[in-house]
């Protein structure tokens, strides 16, 4: 992490254990920041903990589902217990939607065709869940100071997709939550921001297109004509989170290769 202080931070980040999360953790923990580890996934999560200990890293993982604000607070309290306090969190755990959890005909199923269970099930954890990540985090970062977090939001937050009317609803949601953070603590030494991405190589994507050519015409879509990684968007969480940012709060970062600017 060339140019960026985070050694020494105690930061949770939440998905923790694959894709964006887990590439964030490893670039956190390398650079010398106490990362809280949580995700649903605890054979990863242990995996990920064990591996970057024989680095001499610091790290714990906690297996956490987003929307039980019990294990949120459980989540939290660790990092406190273990580390002290609370300067970062990336609230990076979500879910997929409906169309993107189901692909496999053509064409998507359209708005009146979305599963009120599904609707309900990716706002209770990309929304309510985020927002009681955020609420907990806040609450102990004011014990010691401030501190920072970055939410990640998506292409989809500023945009819309045909036939993602419940993940779209939900990402546009993160971004309204980061902004109304910031500005409710903008004076208390609490930033709050969010990263948007565009289509990133990850498991959730290889998941929701199914296909390798699903996945080239995705990268041809974006105008530098590929993929994110995962590094590129946790080295932009990363920033956000460190003190590199300290005049940055309220704004949600694309990272998407300049997708939003079609």
């Amino acid at each position: 992490m060339q140019g960026l202080n985070i050694s020494g931070k105690s930061i949770i980040v939440t998905g923790g254990a694959s894709g964006i999360g887990e590439a964030t953790v490893r670039l956190a923990a390398l650079a010398g920041a106490k990362v809280t580890i949580a995700d649903l996934n605890v054979e990863a999560g242990v995996r990920l903990v064990k591996h970057l200990q024989e680095q001499g890293c610091a790290v714990q993982f906690i297996r956490t589902d987003i929307s039980d604000e019990q294990q949120v607070q459980d989540m939290v309290a660790l990092a406190l217990k273990t580390f002290g306090r609370l300067d970062g969190a990336f609230n990076n755990a979500g879910v997929a939607g409906f169309n993107q959890s189901n692909l496999g005909a053509d064409e998507p199923a359209k708005f009146s065709a979305l599963p009120l269970d599904v609707y309900r099930r990716v706002q209770e954890v990309n929304v309510v869940g985020t927002f009681i990540c955020m609420k907990h985090e806040i609450i102990a970062m004011l014990q010691t100071g401030g501190g920072a977090i970055v939410n990640t939001a998506s292409f989809s937050g500023i945009f819309a997709s045909p036939g993602a009317a419940d993940y779209v609803a939900s990402k546009h949601a993160v971004i309204g939550l980061t902004k109304s953070a910031a500005l409710d603590y903008a004076t208390q030494n609490i930033r709050v921001n969010a990263v948007l991405p565009g289509a990133i190589r990850t498991p959730m994507l290889d998941m929701v297109f199914k296909s390798d050519g699903r996945n080239k015409l995705l990268a041809a879509a974006h105008p530098n004509g590929r993929l994110g990684e995962p590094e590129e968007i946790a080295q932009a969480a990363l920033w956000l989170l460190s003190d590199a940012a300290s005049l940055i709060t309220g704004i949600s970062m694309s990272a998407d290769g300049g997708l939003s600017m079609i």
